[in-house]
């Protein structure tokens, strides 16, 4: 049975004050400014939402090949984490951990020569997530797929006497064509080819078993598979694998496309976001990050 505990709120934050953008991809899936983001999470967490995954959307003339907008103190991210625990201290904030936002070419990496350069990006990613823990973040959550990120990761934190912050890694992240929605919500499409040079081939399940230990060896707390409801059989293969919390990305295609069939009458949209989540959940996510909480949260409340 499906419970509040279960799920991550995703939400999407851009500057400004009392804005709330539709995204045209994400039918009833939306864009907020810090202000009406903590109003949401406020009605959420009376239904019983306790954790919240948060993506900026970085203007423009503040993205660079550097990350240097990452490491703002009084950046996007960095403000919001502070702003919410202030108001919701005891939900779990969790911080995507990704240079994609903040690239001028889109990617998750600094870029050289049209190349991903692995090891200068991990340095920018841990101290990335220095910064976002130094705000009040609970979980950092690198998404990038670097090689080595989570124990430079693991090694800052320690450093600096954040032992309490915990990662959440995702570490079998699939290059899937799934994306393209939550690459419209945050203007972070690739600007040059693609990124299958980081992310996973969707044919190879060994890898990712490989890529989780990996992971768990250099000191993640929490495992994600991503996306979820293409993959149920690597989220029940790293259940297997591994004995730390599971969770799945039920990404902004898979929840597009629910989105789409339900509007042309093909299926009953509840029905189907009930079925879906509870079959990632069955396959053994222990968590699982998807843009129908709210609205599973309300049928769960509704149903109480």
């Amino acid at each position: 049975m499906l419970q509040p505990s279960d799920f991550i709120l995703p939400v999407f934050i851009t500057e400004g004050q009392n804005k709330k953008e539709e995204i045209s991809s994400m039918p009833d899936f939306f864009r907020y400014s810090l202000d009406l983001a903590i109003e949401e999470l406020k009605a959420c967490y009376v239904m019983g939402l306790r954790c919240v995954l948060l993506f900026v959307k970085v203007p423009d003339e503040l993205k660079d090949n550097a990350g240097k907008e990452a490491l703002n103190e009084n950046g996007l991210m960095q403000r919001s984490v502070r702003a919410i625990k202030k108001v919701l201290p005891d939900l779990v904030v969790m911080t995507d951990v990704a240079l994609d936002p903040y690239s001028s070419f889109g990617h998750d990496g600094i870029v050289e020569d049209q190349q991903i350069v692995n090891d200068k990006t991990v340095e920018v990613l841990a101290k990335m997530s220095v910064s976002h823990a130094n705000a009040g973040a609970d979980f950092v959550a690198p998404s990038d797929m670097m090689d080595g990120r989570i124990l430079a990761i693991r090694q800052a934190l320690e450093r600096e006497g954040l032992r309490q912050t915990g990662i959440m890694s995702y570490a079998a992240k699939y290059a899937s064509c799934f994306y393209g929605p939550f690459r419209d919500a945050l203007d972070s499409a690739p600007g040059f080819g693609d990124k299958k040079t980081y992310q996973m081939d969707p044919a190879n399940r060994l890898e990712a078993i490989k890529e989780v230990e990996m992971d768990v060896e250099e000191g993640a707390d929490i495992i994600m598979v991503k996306p979820a409801h293409a993959y149920l059989d690597i989220i029940r293969e790293v259940k297997n694998s591994v004995h730390l919390p599971v969770s799945a990305y039920h990404v902004s295609g898979e929840y597009s496309m629910i989105k789409a069939a339900a509007k042309a009458g093909y299926l009953n949209e509840e029905q189907a976001v009930v079925e879906v989540l509870t079959a990632i959940k069955r396959a053994g996510a222990d968590l699982i990050a998807t843009y129908f909480a709210k609205q599973i949260l309300q049928l769960i409340h509704k149903n109480k």
